[in-house]
C-alpha cells in the first residue's frame, strides 16, 4: 500500500500537521520535530505527492525559470543548478522561454504564473534586466531573483539579485592579452540590449586606461553573441590585410570568439602566432575549436543553484539570508592555447 502522510506522522508521534510543515521546510519548525519527522519519511520511503499538495492549498510547490538565450549550453547549465536545488526542497521546475522583443511579453508572464501556480520565478539576462517585467512581478506579489551583470558597487536591491562581475573578468582577460605585448586588441562585442555587453566593455576600456594604451574606436565591432556575429566581426576588422594591425581580438563570448577564430582560419591567419583570440563564459564552444579558447570560467550551473537558494529563502518569509548563498560570482581567467606573445 502507498504510504500516507497519516502513515509518517504516526510513527514519528506528530500531527500530520507538523509533517507538512517540515515537508514545507518552513522555517519555525524545531532542529528536534525535523529530525524525527525525517526520519520517518526516510524509514517509510514517504514521497509527497507535488500535485495533490499544489491542489490542496493555496501554497505552490514549482518554481518557474524564464530565459531569452540563443545559446543552448548556456540554458542546460541554468537548468540543471536550478533544478538541483529544486530536488532538495521538494519542487517542481517549470522551463518557460519567451522573448523580451515580444509586445505581448507581459501577458505571456501573467498566463504563465496563473496556470502553473508558481511560488516564484528565477529570472536571467536579458530578461531580469527589464524594469517593465519587475515592475509586473512586484504588482502581482510574485517573488523571484533577478540574475544579473553587474559590481559589489552597484546600487541594487541586492537581497532579490544575484550578480556576475563581468567587469573584473573582462579586464583580467583584457590585462592577459596586455601582458602578452597586445596593443591593438579589438573587441567583437555582444548584443547591446544585455547590460554584461556595456560591463565586458567598461572592463576593457579600463585595462586599457590602466596600463596606458589609448582605446580606439575602430578596433570595436558592435554584434550579437552568435557565431555568426564573430565571423562577420572578425572579417570586417581584419579586412584588406589587417591595416589596423590588430594581434588580438577579445569576443563577447565564447561563440563570438569561436567564429572569430573560423574567420582568421579563412583568412589563412595562424592563431595564437599571428592572432591571438580569447572568449568569455568557458562554455563547450571554448574546448571544441582548435586551438582552444582562452576564456573566462563563468560557473553558470552554480549561479543559478545560488539563485535558487536565494528565492527559496526568499519564499519562505526568512527575515536573514542564508549565510551559504553567495550573491556575487566573478568570472576567473582560464589560460588556453588560443593566446601567445603578440607579433612584432
Amino acid at each position: 500500500m502507498k504510504v500516507t502522510i497519516n502513515d509518517v506522522a504516526k510513527l514519528a508521534g506528530v500531527s500530520m500537521k507538523t509533517v507538512s510543515r517540515v515537508i514545507n521546510k518552513e522555517p519555525s519548525v524545531r532542529k528536534k520535530t525535523y529530525d524525527l519527522v525525517m526520519s520517518a519519511v526516510n524509514e517509510l520511503n514517504y514521497q509527497p505527492n507535488i500535485a495533490a499538495r499544489n491542489l490542496a492549498g493555496t501554497s505552490s510547490f514549482a518554481i518557474g525559470l524564464v530565459y531569452d538565450n540563443p545559446n543552448a549550453y548556456y540554458v542546460i547549465d541554468m537548468q540543471n543548478g536550478v533544478l538541483s536545488r529544486c530536488k532538495d526542497e521538494g519542487y517542481e521546475l517549470v522551463i518557460h522561454p519567451c522573448s523580451y522583443h515580444d509586445d505581448n511579453m507581459q501577458d505571456e508572464f501573467k498566463t504563465m504564473i496563473k496556470r502553473s501556480r508558481l511560488a516564484g520565478l528565477v529570472l536571467t539576462p536579458p530578461l531580469s534586466e527589464q524594469q517593465s517585467i519587475i515592475d509586473l512581478l512586484d504588482e502581482l506579489g510574485v517573488q523571484y531573483v533577478r540574475l544579473l551583470s553587474g559590481r559589489e558597487s552597484d546600487i541594487l536591491e541586492r537581497n532579490n539579485c544575484i550578480l556576475v562581475n563581468d567587469f573584473a573578468a573582462a579586464y583580467e582577460i583584457t590585462e592577459h592579452l596586455i601582458s602578452l605585448g597586445h596593443k591593438r586588441i579589438a573587441f567583437v562585442l555582444g548584443d547591446k540590449e544585455h547590460k554584461s555587453t556595456s560591463e565586458r566593455l567598461a572592463g576593457y576600456h579600463q585595462a586599457l586606461k590602466d596600463y596606458n594604451i589609448e582605446p580606439c574606436k575602430d578596433l570595436l565591432y558592435e554584434g550579437s553573441y552568435s557565431f555568426e556575429s564573430g565571423v562577420n566581426g572578425a572579417k570586417e576588422l581584419l579586412k584588406d590585410g589587417n591595416p589596423k594591425m590588430i594581434t588580438a581580438i577579445l569576443g563577447g563570448n565564447d561563440e563570438v570568439a569561436a567564429g572569430a577564430l573560423f574567420a582568421a582560419r579563412l583568412m589563412n591567419i595562424d592563431i595564437p602566432s599571428e592572432l591571438s583570440i580569447t572568449g568569455f563564459e568557458d562554455s563547450p564552444f571554448s574546448r571544441q575549436t582548435w586551438p582552444k579558447l582562452t576564456t573566462a570560467h563563468q560557473a553558470n550551473d552554480v549561479i543559478s543553484e545560488h539563485a535558487a537558494r536565494l528565492l527559496f529563502s526568499k519564499a519562505r518569509g526568512s527575515r536573514k539570508q542564508d549565510k551559504d548563498i553567495k550573491t556575487t560570482f566573478t568570472p576567473n581567467i582560464v589560460i588556453r592555447e588560443s593566446t601567445g606573445p603578440a607579433k612584432l
